[in-house]
């Protein structure tokens, strides 16, 4: 049985948590293809190269010189091709308002970066495993993913 790999892309402007979620990544029972960039303005024009197949999944941090995820979320929202690509937001901050935000906006789910490195790699499998086959939008109650 030959299972595609998962294609993630993350989008993450400080190096150790893109080594940590790198590291954590090779950990999970699934095969992965990881493709990473440093901010935001990035990963719009990684998204929008005429060539570039689209990820299964996009983690994307908040807090991001040049382009704030959330500014990149909802850019990613206003492109009929984009608008299917579960984003799941990955961050140190957990403010219930913007939270809120997040999910009305249209991300998949809500990680918070997790303060133990140990607990990483179970928070990344719980999103990844929640996409399955087609994913859906989980309710509202299921949208942050706790270590």
């Amino acid at each position: 049985m030959n299972v595609e790999p998962i294609k993630l892309f993350l989008a993450d402007d400080d190096v150790d948590d893109r080594f940590f979620f790198q590291d954590s990544l090779r950990k999970l029972p699934l095969k992965t293809c990881l493709t990473m960039v440093n901010n935001g303005v990035e990963l719009m024009t990684l998204l929008n190269q005429d060539n570039q197949e689209l990820p299964d999944v996009i983690f994307l941090d908040l807090n991001m010189p040049l382009k704030s995820g959330f500014e990149c979320l909802a850019e990613i929202m206003e492109h009929e091709q984009f608008k299917k690509l579960p984003i799941i937001i990955y961050s140190t901050s957990m403010d219930e308002p913007l939270v809120s935000a997040l999910y009305e906006k249209g991300a998949f789910h809500f990680i918070r970066k997790p303060s133990e490195y140990s607990k990483l790699k179970d928070v990344i499998f719980k999103g990844l495993s929640s996409l399955d086959n087609t994913p859906k939008k989980p309710s509202k109650e299921n949208f942050v993913i706790q270590s």
